[in-house]
């Protein structure tokens, strides 16, 4: 039976055999750009498959990898596979671009929103000590770092800002609780003559249209 039949047929749970179950999740997770969960996993066999099977067969199928320049890896989106670290200079020479750079400033309100979320833009001036423009949360909306996901009741309702998954998923983590500790990272209690003076200061962060090797980003 091809691969095609399994995927467009209905069938019974009994039908699918181990090796079948891997070798389709194992195509479909090398075709897929984004991060498929176990939900989006089972549609692949119409809901016959439990999520004890799924796991089982995941984790084969990361074995079968473990050895090779890719590997399969769980993100706060779901499942994806990913360049090791190793190989990316390798992948840098098909693609030389740069990556985009953002300022200290974009980076620390970054963070600030990610530790103490949800926050307000005036929370974030509150921190930095200085203001917070407009641009600066456009960046971030723009890259799908930040949303808003609410209003604070108080006098003028301003905006909610929290992290959202794809930020998870492009620094290579399931969950906020898997963030660094504040500890490792340099004091946000800056002054706004300190602010203004790092604030060309650059990070670089890997476009997700880039071939990267999904290695925690650096916050700071």
């Amino acid at each position: 039976m091809s691969t095609q039949s399994i995927l467009t047929k209905p069938t019974e749970a009994t039908a699918f055999q181990p090796d079948q179950v891997v070798r389709i999740l194992e195509t479909v997770l090398l075709t897929t750009p984004e991060p498929l969960s176990i939900s989006d996993l089972k549609k692949l066999f119409e809901g016959n498959i439990d999520k004890k099977t799924l796991h089982e067969s995941l984790t084969i199928l990361s074995e079968k990898w473990h050895d090779s320049g890719i590997n399969l890896v769980s993100v706060a989106g779901g499942w994806r596979f990913q360049s090791k670290p190793e190989m990316q200079v390798f992948l840098d020479r098909l693609s030389p671009q740069r990556p985009p750079r953002y300022s200290r400033a974009v980076m620390e309100t970054l963070a600030i929103i990610a530790y103490r979320q949800p926050v307000t833009r005036g929370d974030i001036e509150e921190i930095r000590g200085v203001a917070v423009s407009t641009q600066i949360i456009k960046t971030l909306e723009s890259r799908g770092w930040i949303e808003t996901i609410g209003q604070r009741d108080i006098p003028g309702k301003p905006y909610l800002y929290a992290t959202t998954r794809h930020f998870l998923d492009d620094l290579n983590l399931q969950s906020l609780e898997q963030l660094p500790s504040l500890d490792s990272f340099n004091s946000l209690d800056l002054s706004a003559d300190e602010a203004e003076s790092v604030d060309t200061d650059t990070t670089t962060i890997q476009e997700s249209g880039e071939p990267a090797s999904h290695e925690p980003t650096q916050l700071l």
